[in-house]
């Protein structure tokens, strides 16, 4: 907790991810979970997701990215993220695809402004290895991780990564998996956990492909608790 500061202005858990729909499939429940019981929670959405999947549904990048800003309203309404008084959720610009051409410095700015000014328990963003080795989530690793690090000792939140029990099959992601060492059984938001999954309409392949890949972690949201 930053010095201060009391229990009630703090955040529970702040998420800063990449992209639109980064928040929904590992931690929807976990935010659901924090907020029915009184928590207030918070989102840093880097990027407006304009270099995403289409579907068709989007004929061009600026399209695309006002099509996701509606779809991400609506899963965050689901969640209950935007109904909860004092819970945040923070849009920013930086290019969807490029972040790793931005300078560091601004992306670690806007990680630390955000973790000083909401005072969160706890930071979540991507591992080392992004999950996935998406170079977005990567370069969203480096600079909270770097905005943590800057932080006083005593001022800095508990920071998780997501994480799953399943090893990548690429070589280089697996010499920076951390297996989780933290859980959370979601079974009980298990329905609103879907539906604000169905939200995020034009990334429906990324959904296929995350319950192809990772099928218990629908009910089972693991982490990795940096110790």
């Amino acid at each position: 907790m930053l010095r201060g500061m009391t229990a009630a202005q703090n955040l529970k858990l702040l998420l800063i991810v990449p992209h639109p729909d980064d928040e929904v499939y590992g931690a929807s429940g976990t935010l659901m979970q924090l907020l029915s019981e009184g928590h207030r929670c918070g989102l840093v959405t880097l990027t407006r997701g304009e270099a995403g999947r289409t579907l068709g549904l989007a004929e061009g990048p600026e399209e695309l990215a006002r099509m996701r800003e509606v779809e991400l309203a609506a899963c965050l309404e689901v969640i209950g993220l935007t109904t909860t008084p004092g819970s945040v959720h923070e849009q920013h610009t930086f290019p969807d695809k490029y972040l790793k051409d931005q300078p560091l410095e601004a992306l670690v700015e806007v990680a630390r402004e955000a973790m000083t000014r909401h005072c969160p328990e706890t930071v979540l963003t991507f591992p080392p290895n992004g999950s996935n080795g998406h170079p977005d989530h990567v370069t969203t690793h480096r600079a909270v991780k770097a905005a943590w690090d800057s932080l006083p000792e005593e001022d800095r939140p508990v920071l998780w990564y997501y994480a799953s029990e399943t090893p990548p099959e690429n070589e280089e992601l697996r010499a920076e998996w951390l297996p989780p060492n933290l859980s959370r059984d979601v079974t009980g938001h298990i329905t609103r956990k879907l539906q604000a999954i169905a939200c995020h309409r034009t990334q429906a392949l990324s959904t296929v492909d995350f319950i192809r890949k990772f099928p218990d972690r629908i009910v089972l949201e693991t982490f990795y608790a940096l110790e």
